[in-house]
Protein backbone atom coordinates (compact mmCIF):
# COMPACT_ATOMS: atom_id res chain seq x y z
CA UNK A 1 0.00 0.00 0.00
CA UNK A 2 1.39 3.34 -1.05
CA UNK A 3 0.12 5.95 1.41
CA UNK A 4 1.13 9.80 0.39
CA UNK A 5 3.34 11.19 3.46
CA UNK A 6 0.71 14.12 4.46
CA UNK A 7 -2.23 11.79 4.45
CA UNK A 8 -2.80 11.66 8.31
CA UNK A 9 -2.25 15.63 8.15
CA UNK A 10 -4.96 16.35 5.66
CA UNK A 11 -7.41 13.87 7.20
CA UNK A 12 -6.35 15.59 10.73
CA UNK A 13 -7.31 18.98 8.81
CA UNK A 14 -10.63 17.88 7.50
CA UNK A 15 -11.89 16.16 10.69
CA UNK A 16 -10.76 19.50 12.46
CA UNK A 17 -12.08 21.81 9.78
CA UNK A 18 -15.30 19.62 9.44
CA UNK A 19 -16.10 19.68 13.40
CA UNK A 20 -15.34 23.67 13.58
CA UNK A 21 -18.42 23.66 10.79
CA UNK A 22 -20.42 21.75 12.46
CA UNK A 23 -20.25 23.03 15.73
CA UNK A 24 -20.74 26.76 14.22
CA UNK A 25 -23.89 25.29 12.39
CA UNK A 26 -25.28 23.33 15.10
CA UNK A 27 -25.02 26.41 17.70
CA UNK A 28 -28.04 28.82 16.85
CA UNK A 29 -30.68 25.30 16.52
CA UNK A 30 -29.29 23.73 20.31
CA UNK A 31 -28.35 26.96 21.96
CA UNK A 32 -30.69 28.35 24.52
CA UNK A 33 -33.46 31.35 23.22
CA UNK A 34 -34.66 32.52 26.50
CA UNK A 35 -33.05 35.92 26.68
CA UNK A 36 -33.51 38.39 29.15
CA UNK A 37 -32.09 41.85 29.89
CA UNK A 38 -28.97 40.45 32.38
CA UNK A 39 -27.81 38.03 29.23
CA UNK A 40 -28.25 40.97 26.67
CA UNK A 41 -26.10 43.48 29.05
CA UNK A 42 -22.23 44.33 28.14
CA UNK A 43 -19.84 41.51 30.43
CA UNK A 44 -17.45 43.92 32.21
CA UNK A 45 -15.65 41.24 34.60
CA UNK A 46 -18.74 40.86 37.04
CA UNK A 47 -19.48 44.32 38.43
CA UNK A 48 -22.57 46.04 37.04
CA UNK A 49 -22.03 47.53 34.26
CA UNK A 50 -21.53 51.17 33.45
CA UNK A 51 -23.51 53.58 31.45
CA UNK A 52 -22.09 54.17 28.32
CA UNK A 53 -19.69 56.57 27.71
CA UNK A 54 -20.21 60.37 26.38
CA UNK A 55 -18.78 59.73 23.12
CA UNK A 56 -21.04 56.90 22.39
CA UNK A 57 -19.02 54.27 24.41
CA UNK A 58 -16.02 54.58 22.50
CA UNK A 59 -12.83 52.85 24.35
CA UNK A 60 -9.82 54.85 24.28
CA UNK A 61 -6.72 53.84 21.44
CA UNK A 62 -4.14 52.75 24.41
CA UNK A 63 -6.01 49.72 25.01
CA UNK A 64 -5.57 48.25 21.52
CA UNK A 65 -1.98 48.97 21.31
CA UNK A 66 -1.39 48.01 24.46
CA UNK A 67 -3.11 44.34 22.98
CA UNK A 68 -0.90 44.09 19.49
CA UNK A 69 2.30 45.19 21.18
CA UNK A 70 1.53 42.12 23.58
CA UNK A 71 0.73 40.36 20.63
CA UNK A 72 3.99 41.31 18.89
CA UNK A 73 6.24 40.87 21.53
CA UNK A 74 4.88 37.56 22.15
CA UNK A 75 5.36 36.32 18.17
CA UNK A 76 8.50 37.30 18.34
CA UNK A 77 9.45 35.24 21.50
CA UNK A 78 7.87 32.19 19.67
CA UNK A 79 10.66 32.14 17.55
CA UNK A 80 13.52 31.62 20.32
CA UNK A 81 12.10 28.11 20.80
CA UNK A 82 13.34 26.49 17.65
CA UNK A 83 16.27 28.31 17.87
CA UNK A 84 17.09 26.96 21.51
CA UNK A 85 15.72 23.29 20.46
CA UNK A 86 18.79 23.55 17.18
CA UNK A 87 21.45 25.70 18.46
CA UNK A 88 23.84 22.90 18.78
CA UNK A 89 23.62 21.76 14.68
CA UNK A 90 22.99 25.49 13.45
CA UNK A 91 26.79 26.70 14.68
CA UNK A 92 28.20 30.31 14.97
CA UNK A 93 25.84 31.11 12.21
CA UNK A 94 22.60 31.09 14.11
CA UNK A 95 24.06 32.52 16.98
CA UNK A 96 25.01 35.69 14.90
CA UNK A 97 21.23 35.47 13.63
CA UNK A 98 19.52 35.06 16.70
CA UNK A 99 21.61 38.04 18.43
CA UNK A 100 20.86 40.38 15.62
CA UNK A 101 17.25 38.67 15.85
CA UNK A 102 17.07 39.88 20.30
CA UNK A 103 19.11 43.31 19.41
CA UNK A 104 15.97 44.27 16.76
CA UNK A 105 13.30 43.35 19.42
CA UNK A 106 15.10 45.09 22.14
CA UNK A 107 15.13 48.35 19.69
CA UNK A 108 11.37 48.18 18.76
CA UNK A 109 11.03 47.65 22.99
CA UNK A 110 12.75 50.23 23.63
CA UNK A 111 11.16 52.20 20.42
CA UNK A 112 7.85 51.97 22.32
CA UNK A 113 9.18 52.82 26.35
CA UNK A 114 10.56 55.81 24.90
CA UNK A 115 7.64 56.90 22.92
CA UNK A 116 5.00 56.34 26.16
CA UNK A 117 3.35 53.08 24.47
CA UNK A 118 4.22 50.59 27.53
CA UNK A 119 2.64 53.83 30.65
CA UNK A 120 -0.56 53.17 31.89
CA UNK A 121 -2.69 56.47 32.27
Amino acid sequence: MNNHPYLPLLFLLAIGGGFAVFSVAIAPLTGPKRYNRAKLDAYECGIEPSPQAAGGGRVPIKYFLTAMLFIIFDVESVFLYPFAVAFKQLGLFALVEMVLFILTVFIAYAYVWRRGGLDWD
